[in-house]
C-alpha cells in the first residue's frame, strides 16, 4: 500500500524519490489521484484515502503520489514550479500505467490532458492564492501587523512568499496568479453538491464523511461501469 516512485531529473541528474500510496492489484482500470494542496491536502487526506478504499473494493486500482516538495519529500517546496508539478503528474500517469485521473481541488491544474477522468470541486490558482493570502493578512492583523494583498503579491512575484507555513517560490506565485484548471476531452467536472453537504476543506480541522466518500466513489464506479 505504501511505496516510492521516482521522478527523473529534467537535466539528467539524480531522480527524485517520493512516497506513493497505492492500491495496485494489476487491474484494468487504474486511477491516478492528484490531491488537494497545502492546508486542504491535510483536511482532505482521510477522505481521499477512503475514496481509494472504495475503488479498491470495486476492483479499481488507484495511485496517490507525493509531488516534489510535498509531505515527506526531501525536495524544497520553494524550488517547485507549476510546470514541474505538471511534468511530475505526467510522469506518474505513465509510470503507473494510469487509465484515468481523479483531480481534487487545486490538483485539477495538474491533470494530464491525455487521460479521461474527473475534476472534483476544481480550484483555480487565483482562488487558491486569494484564500491563502487572506488567511495570512488576518493572522498578521491579529499580531498587530498591517499587510495588503497587493503588497504581498508584489513580494511573492519577486522573492516568493510564505503562506500558511508553506514557502512558495516566485515562479510558483506568478504561475498561480493565472492558472486555471481545464477539462480535457473525456474529463468531467464533479461539483460539491453532487456529494451532498459542504466540502470538507471548509471545516476548521481535518475530518471525514463516509457519505461523501461513498458518493464520489460511486460516481467514478458508475462511469467506469
Amino acid at each position: 500500500m505504501s511505496f516510492t516512485w521516482n521522478i527523473p531529473a529534467p537535466d539528467g541528474g539524480l531522480p527524485s524519490e517520493e512516497l506513493l500510496l497505492a492500491f495496485d492489484r494489476g487491474r484494468a482500470e487504474r486511477v491516478l489521484i492528484l490531491p488537494a494542496w497545502f492546508d486542504e491536502a491535510n483536511k482532505l487526506r482521510r477522505f481521499t484515502v477512503e475514496v481509494m478504499r472504495r475503488l479498491d473494493a470495486a476492483g479499481i486500482d488507484s495511485f496517490l503520489p507525493d509531488l516534489p516538495g510535498c509531505n515527506e519529500s526531501l525536495a524544497p517546496l520553494a524550488d517547485q514550479t507549476l510546470e514541474g508539478w505538471r511534468r511530475a503528474a505526467d510522469i506518474a500517469a505513465t509510470s503507473f500505467a494510469a487509465t484515468h485521473v481523479l483531480a481534487i481541488r487545486a490538483g485539477a491544474m495538474l491533470a494530464p490532458a491525455g487521460l479521461p477522468g474527473w475534476h472534483y470541486a476544481a480550484q483555480s490558482g487565483p482562488k487558491l492564492l486569494r484564500g491563502m493570502i487572506r488567511a495570512r493578512i488576518i493572522a498578521a492583523r491579529e499580531a498587530g501587523i498591517s499587510e495588503t494583498s497587493d503588497e504581498l503579491l508584489a513580494i511573492g512575484r519577486s522573492e516568493g512568499l510564505t503562506l500558511g507555513g508553506w514557502h512558495l517560490g516566485a515562479a510558483m506565485i506568478a504561475a498561480l496568479e493565472i492558472a486555471e484548471p481545464a477539462l480535457a476531452p473525456g474529463q468531467h467536472g464533479i461539483a460539491q453538491p453532487e456529494l451532498g453537504g459542504p466540502g470538507l476543506w471548509l471545516r476548521a480541522e481535518p475530518a471525514e464523511d463516509a457519505a461523501q466518500a461513498d458518493a464520489l466513489a460511486r460516481i467514478i464506479i458508475e462511469t467506469l461501469g
